[in-house]
């Protein structure tokens, strides 16, 4: 894919790959929660990094190294933001998505998936607020003379798509696997228990350096299972998220990112409503926001994310596995590098 295409003339809606990236996103969302206590944010994992937080360090390669994963297996292709003056449009698009990821505490992983699973009003405001924001600023930026004109379903997976879901699956299944196989070494049925026991204990450290281990290999390999399966939703396309955010107002408009919605949810909220557990499989303390407060700062701070997400496009999961994918097909490093950095900037701008 070129990386100067000036416009798309049709995009075809993929319902298949959606539903089954859905999947996937559900099951990553919740296997973080259920072995570390940890809400998947990718926004949050960006800003902890840069404060040294080793976890949200190993959720970050795991994004990356998804993204190369992904150029591996065949699809070589990095998208990129359909747009004139895209360095430009990178920058101030990252900017303002690390400003208002921080100001609202949450990006679209955090606050779409992991706070609505989770019925949370503050998320619930802050997603209709960054969406309204969003859909104004796509129709606003972009016509149907980048974005093109929508085509027909197309059901089918396509090439190398099977392999993104089955990485996923292998991914949390290598996770599940780890774990079960240290709770029968350790003998117990209820690991996390036994961890905290052994968390308080000064006499025994090799066991808490393997479960810290584990709890790196838990941030790592969910997301790199994210990875997958924004690959597969086809959220990694910035074209095909503006599409979307056209909603049926515009002929561009691609259903694809609805079908992803429309099983990450409500799986990730069965989940999370029949599947919990009482304290964290790998030990240590829950990290779900508990915050009920709706204010200006939610507000402005979502309004900011949208304006930025619909600039170009890109928000902070599929930007890091698109950075990995440009690592290993040296297309669109650049643009995402640029990103990246300037949505760091923008969070570290903000106290």
């Amino acid at each position: 894919m070129s990386l100067h295409q000036p416009e798309i003339a049709e995009s075809r809606p993929k319902p298949l790959q959606g539903l089954l990236g859905g999947i996937g996103i559900a099951l990553s969302v919740h296997s973080l929660l259920v072995l570390n206590g940890s809400v998947l944010g990718v926004s949050g994992f960006v800003h902890r990094s840069l404060r040294g937080d080793k976890a949200a360090m190993a959720s970050v390669v795991g994004l990356v190294l998804g993204g190369v994963a992904v150029g591996i297996i065949g699809d070589v292709g990095t998208p990129v933001p359909h747009t004139t003056s895209l360095l430009l449009r990178m920058v101030f698009s990252g900017l303002l998505v690390g400003i208002g990821a921080k100001l609202a505490n949450g990006c679209t992983s955090s606050h779409m998936i992991c706070g609505l699973s989770r019925f949370s009003l503050r998320s619930l405001v802050a997603t209709a607020t960054f969406f309204a924001s969003a859909i104004a600023t796509t129709h606003f930026a972009h016509g149907n003379d980048v974005l093109g004109t929508s085509g027909s379903l197309d059901w089918t997976l396509g090439d190398n798509q099977e392999r993104q879901f089955l990485g996923a699956i292998l991914c949390l299944g290598t996770l599940w696997f780890a774990y079960t196989c240290s709770t029968l070494k350790n003998g117990t049925g209820n690991s996390s228990k036994l961890v905290s026991r052994k968390i308080h204990s000064s006499a025994n450290l090799v066991p808490n350096t393997l479960q810290s281990i584990l709890q790196y290999l838990a941030s790592f390999l969910t997301s790199l299972a994210f990875a997958f399966s924004l690959r597969l939703g086809n959220m990694v396309d910035p074209h095909k998220v503006l599409a979307f955010l056209t909603l049926p107002l515009s002929s561009a408009f691609d259903l694809t990112l609805a079908f992803v919605a429309a099983n990450a949810l409500p799986l990730a909220t069965l989940l999370y409503r029949y599947a919990r557990v009482e304290q964290p499989k790998l030990g240590g303390k829950w990290n779900i926001p508990t915050s009920t407060k709706i204010d200006c700062r939610l507000i402005l701070g979502s309004v900011i994310f949208g304006i930025g997400w619909g600039i170009a496009g890109v928000c902070p999961g599929p930007a890091l596995v698109n950075f990995g994918r440009s690592l290993y097909a040296g297309i669109g490093f650049a643009e995402y590098a640029v990103w990246l950095l300037s949505m760091s900037f923008g969070g570290l701008l903000v106290k």
